[in-house]
């Protein structure tokens, strides 16, 4: 049972995305509301780091609006090389695939990360979005990270 209990959480790490590290945090009211800044990185490229901004909401105003276990979807981002860029085996379909996954509420709404890959401009965009069952949200923040600097490395070679 133990073996089994260990063999599941080693393979729920293994596919869970990586986690934000906070590097800010802004008091905007008496309520304790806060504006977040974590600082991610892409697992899959190394040499960039996402800045990542979302609203926190406080304990008085969850009390105050009711909604006690959601936070609101805004969000933005801004991604930066910060190092040499070396490029793993990252999916290129035009869904990208997902660099990081918070939850915003207690069940459905998540804050997530999205890496899509632009051949014709040779450049990573990541995008910052909410996810929903239904009523998903509009409000999108992106960042977009050029790779025709020679310092850029492809573990599998740059695709053609």
């Amino acid at each position: 049972m133990r073996c089994t209990i260990a063999a599941l959480a080693l393979v729920g790490a293994a596919i869970v995305p990586v986690q934000a590290e906070e590097v800010g945090k802004v008091g905007v009211d008496w309520f304790g509301n806060d504006i977040v800044i974590d600082a991610v990185t892409d697992p899959k490229v190394q040499g960039v780091t996402c800045h990542l901004a979302s609203f926190s909401r406080g304990v008085i105003d969850r009390l105050q609006k009711g909604n006690w276990f959601e936070d609101p979807s805004n969000a933005s981002i801004s991604c930066q090389q910060t190092g040499p860029i070396t490029i793993d085996d990252i999916k290129l379909g035009e869904g990208g695939e997902r660099v990081f996954s918070e939850r915003t509420s207690l069940i459905w709404k998540k804050l997530v990360i999205t890496r899509i890959y632009d051949k014709a401009n040779n450049s990573l965009i990541y995008l910052a979005h909410a996810t929903q069952v239904q009523d998903g949200s509009a409000k999108t923040s992106i960042s977009t990270i050029p790779l025709f600097a020679g310092n850029v490395t492809w573990t599998k070679g740059k695709p053609e």
